[in-house]
């Protein structure tokens, strides 16, 4: 064979082949290496658009806790108030029912105290008449000096 023959037969076989390759073969490798470089540059926005939405809900987040603070501490201040208010106004129910039982307790003594004073007498006029009667030796009438023993109870 000669050398020219198979060069030209060659060459007439290369461009048959590419050609076949740039018909058949070539389009469709380039439809999937772009139909992969878009779906790599979906996946990339995707993956930004991801971080974005990340970091606005991390904010979102912070500000939720924050403002859960914020209501909490309000919370916690104002039991504290209603507890500080309730426990005044107990101190001072208390304070009002200890004068009421305090002031009472002196009414009850200033009574007793009358009651003692008005038994006493009545018991300090029976010994005078009785000790009068042992001095006179005779009987006194209570009774009959009535205004008597009453002017001695009103001394006594």
């Amino acid at each position: 064979m000669n050398l020219n023959a198979t060069l030209f037969a060659q060459m007439i076989v290369f461009f048959v082949l590419w050609w076949v390759v740039a018909r058949f073969v070539w389009p469709p490798l380039v439809k999937a290496l772009d139909e992969r470089s878009t779906k790599i540059a979906d996946g990339l926005a995707a993956a930004e658009r991801g971080k974005e939405e990340l970091v606005l809900a991390n904010n979102a987040a912070e500000q939720e806790l924050s403002k859960a603070r914020q209501e909490g501490a309000l919370r916690v201040a104002d039991a504290e108030k209603r507890a500080q208010m309730s426990a005044e106004e107990i101190r001072a129910n208390a304070q009002v029912e200890a004068t009421r039982i305090i002031s009472q307790a002196k009414e009850d003594a200033d009574q007793q105290v009358t009651r003692a004073r008005e038994v006493l007498r009545a018991e300090v006029a029976v010994l005078a008449v009785k000790g009068a009667e042992q001095i006179l030796r005779r009987e006194v009438d209570a009774k009959a000096h009535g205004a008597l023993l009453d002017q001695l109870k009103a001394e006594l």
